[in-house]
C-alpha cells in the first residue's frame, strides 16, 4: 500500500495540534479569567484592503491554553500566529484588552530554486474579563 509522505507544512500542523490537545484548558490554565473575547484581522501584503476579520467569545472551560491561528497562505510553511504568550501576558498583568500585530514567522518556496519569507500580518485584540 503506498503511503503519503507529509510535507513540511502538514507535519508542523500535526506537531501544534499536539501542542494544542495537550494543554490544559483555559480555566485551569487561568482561575482568575472569566471570559476572554477575540478579534483578529489578517492581511495579505499582496491584497492590504483585503483584510479577513474574525470575532468570537472563547468558552474558557473548554477552550485550550493554546491559541494560534494558522496563516491563511496554504503553502505557509511554520507560519501559526500564537497569541498563547500574549494573552499570558495579558493575564498576569490582569490587562482587560491587549491589542496587537504580528507577522508571519514562516515562509514558503516560490519555485524550485527560491525561498520566501510569507508576508501576511496578524492584527489582534484581546478582551479579559477576570473574577473578582
Amino acid at each position: 500500500m503506498f503511503t503519503r509522505k507529509k510535507g513540511p507544512r502538514a507535519t508542523y500542523q500535526d506537531q501544534q495540534r499536539r501542542r494544542t490537545e495537550d494543554s490544559l484548558t483555559l480555566s485551569e490554565e487561568f482561575p482568575g479569567l472569566k471570559s476572554l473575547t477575540v478579534n483578529v484581522r489578517y492581511f495579505d501584503s499582496n491584497a492590504p484592503e483585503d483584510a479577513h476579520p474574525l470575532k468570537f467569545a472563547v468558552n474558557i472551560q473548554r477552550a485550550k491554553a493554546v491559541l494560534r491561528f494558522r496563516c491563511p497562505n496554504s503553502d505557509c510553511i511554520r507560519g501559526d500566529f500564537d497569541l498563547t504568550g500574549e494573552l499570558a501576558k495579558a493575564v498576569k498583568g490582569h490587562c482587560t484588552t491587549v491589542s496587537g500585530e504580528m507577522p508571519c514567522p514562516g515562509w514558503f518556496n516560490k519555485d524550485t530554486i527560491r525561498t520566501l519569507r510569507c508576508r501576511n500580518v496578524l492584527n489582534y485584540t484581546l478582551r479579559l474579563g477576570y473574577s473578582r
